[in-house]
């Protein structure tokens, strides 16, 4: 095992803390879990797997550039390992390893390798039941059918690569783990999409292609078929995949799934950063054809029922109707024109296999499916809900078709990704495949094809183009978002200025409205001040019966304007000084102690002194 740098050696890792999402606003005091679900382990650590936090937290952990897991113990004799510290992919979860990204990048964190740092089988895309060698080339299974796949798909071109098999075809291993062991160990080899399940063996399904030892045959869909020749252990399988050049994607179609974009969260597992992403499912396509291609074997065994009798137990139940019975419309299952997968064995060409093998590309979205996200997307932001795993309908850089082991009773296989093989095949496969079937063509000497090998190095190169492609993205969004939020700020602060220049317009307006109030009410005061102050006087000279009646015939209300009424007014139009002589029931003679020389005559008011007059009223006239 070569050798890490310092930056990818082990290091104890800081706490984790919350990660950062746009759809939160406040992050929770305990660390976020992954939305994976995780092993039924009661003594697990709840924080061992957690979502990473902002990228402004994340300068005190360690920047790898090879990741620190897996480790393997120095175990005298022992040459297949399990890797209990991985996060291994399951229930429909995808791990990538991933590391801190550069000082001044945008996104937290990036793609990067675990060692070895070559073309091998996937440390995270296997089964747990597969053990492995510290070199990622040596397979050993265990009971029951389980898979693995390398780490490089392939997704245009022609690539070659072998895999011995160092016990297989049916025979017993040398040192099994059971001595009951009624079967012996078995091997299928083949190709397999991302897609296809690693708990069982390939050709299950439509999603994988493969190759029998114990028959020769070869499966897909989990039908088997005459091929070649069968193997078994100390053979040597040759693994040869040509697809055609993948297309461009629509640039008209934003939902084209030819175009590249990638869903994943990177979080922290067991000390280890990954991306973690939600597996490609399965589509309904492809099962129904999977049923169908199991529908005659399936129903040849269930009994008939006489078409006048019901079955036992069906007595409450309704009658279907098949009329009524709606059919979901299914999409085309596209192929790739021109593919073909060969195998051989031990230098022996087995023919062509498989041809136009189904495209690797997710089949398009419908458009009540997208009105479907839309809904759930706005119904969880407008709830303030965390970022959470959604399925991704485009291409992520990592779909295509990866050599797929499948290992059963404890067999073993050995990967040789080239460039030396042991058996190496015709530098023209094309051209001799041609050849073979009777085509006059004469076989080029120059090698149409490439080891597996090399595919590592170009698919980590593809990942980290769209990591720098996602980084740059990210910056023309944190760019707009600055700039948004700048134009929000200065909409903000306007608003606010006009609020402000408002409530001072108003305020100025209730201030000019009292002062006009207060001018207008003057006047008015000032007369009912003088009356007040008449009738006062009055009040002293005749007491308070008087004082009483004249007081509310003199006052005159605040809100009427007297200077523009054409009314006359007891001031404009009564003369105190000329009052004539009326008949009077008032009794002078109460007045008669008041003074000397005071009036004399019966009802008649005199000056009392030079200001304020005395006048001679009827109060019958004035009630």
């Amino acid at each position: 095992m070569p050798s890490l740098s310092e930056s990818s050696r082990p290091s104890t890792p800081s706490a984790p803390s919350n990660h950062s999402s746009k759809k939160r606003k406040i992050a929770p005091a305990q660390p976020e879990p992954s939305p994976a679900p995780s092993d039924n382990n009661p003594n697990a650590n709840p924080a061992a797997n957690v979502v990473l936090p902002a990228r402004h937290d994340l300068f005190s952990r360690p920047r790898l550039t090879i990741s620190r897991f897996p480790t393997f113990p120095d175990t005298p004799g022992v040459t297949h390992h399990t890797t209990e510290q991985l996060a291994m992919n399951r229930i429909g979860f995808r791990y990538v390893t991933a590391g801190v990204s550069p000082p001044g990048s945008m996104l937290p964190c990036r793609t990067i390798e675990s060692a070895p740092p070559s073309f091998r089988v996937s440390w995270e895309d296997r089964s747990a039941f597969v053990k492995v060698t510290p070199d990622g080339l040596g397979l050993l299974g265990e009971r029951g059918f389980r898979s693995a796949r390398c780490n490089a798909p392939v997704r245009e071109g022609a690539w070659y690569m072998e895999v011995r098999i160092e016990c297989g075809g049916g025979d017993r291993p040398p040192d099994p783990t059971d001595a009951n062991m009624r079967e012996g160990s078995h091997v299928r080899l083949g190709w397999a999409r991302r897609e296809a399940p690693l708990n069982g063996p390939v050709g299950l399904d439509g999603y994988s292609y493969g190759y029998r030892d114990k028959s020769g045959e070869k499966v897909t869909l989990s039908r088997p078929r005459p091929y070649g020749r069968s193997f078994r252990t100390g053979d040597v399988i040759g693994m040869y995949i040509y697809l055609p050049s993948r297309r461009n994607p629509n640039p008209t179609d934003p939902h084209d799934p030819a175009h590249l974009k990638r869903e994943r969260i990177a979080i922290e597992f067991k000390g280890q950063e990954y991306f973690e992403s939600l597996e490609y499912p399965q589509n309904k396509e492809m099962i129904k054809l999977m049923e169908f291609s199991n529908k005659a074997s399936a129903t040849v065994s269930l009994p008939s029922v006489p078409p006048n009798k019901k079955a036992s137990g069906a007595k409450s139940l309704p009658e279907r109707k098949g009329p009524g019975t709606e059919v979901p419309v299914l999409r085309p299952l596209p192929e790739l024109k021109g593919s073909h997968l060969v195998f051989f064995v031990n230098g022996e060409c087995q023919t062509v296999a498989f041809r136009d093998l189904y495209d690797y590309l997710p089949l398009p979205t419908t458009p009540a499916s997208r009105k479907k996200d839309r809904e759930n997307s706005k119904k969880r932001a407008k709830e303030g809900a965390p970022r959470e795993h959604k399925e991704n309908p485009f291409d992520d850089g990592t779909l295509g078709y990866y050599p797929f082991i499948s290992l059963f009773n404890y067999a073993r296989v050995k990967i040789n990704p080239g460039p030396d093989f042991e058996f190496p095949p015709p530098p023209d496969i094309e051209g001799f495949l041609r050849n073979s079937h009777g085509e006059d063509v004469k076989p080029s000497s120059q090698r149409s094809w490439r080891p597996m090998c090399e595919r590592y190095t170009e698919y980590l190169q593809e990942q980290w183009g769209l990591d720098e492609r996602e980084e740059e993205e990210a910056k023309v969004e944190a760019a707009s978002k600055a700039e948004r939020e700048k134009v929000e700020a200065t909409k903000k602060t306007q608003k606010e200025l006009r609020r402000q220049q408002n409530a001072a317009k108003k305020r100025a307006r209730e201030v000019e409205l009292r002062q006009a109030s207060v001018h207008t009410a003057s006047p008015l005061r000032e007369t009912s001040t003088a009356q007040d102050e008449f009738a006062a006087v009055i009040d002293d000279r005749f007491g308070p019966s008087v004082s009483s009646l004249l007081a509310p015939t003199l006052l005159v209300p605040e809100d009427i304007d007297q200077a523009h009424s054409p009314a006359p007014t007891a001031a404009s139009s009564v003369d105190y000084h000329h009052i004539p002589e009326t008949e009077s029931g008032y009794n002078s003679e109460v007045l008669e102690g008041i003074g000397e020389g005071e009036g004399e005559q019966e009802g008649e008011m005199e000056m009392e002194d030079d200001s304020m007059p005395v006048m001679d009223l009827d109060l019958n006239d004035l009630l």
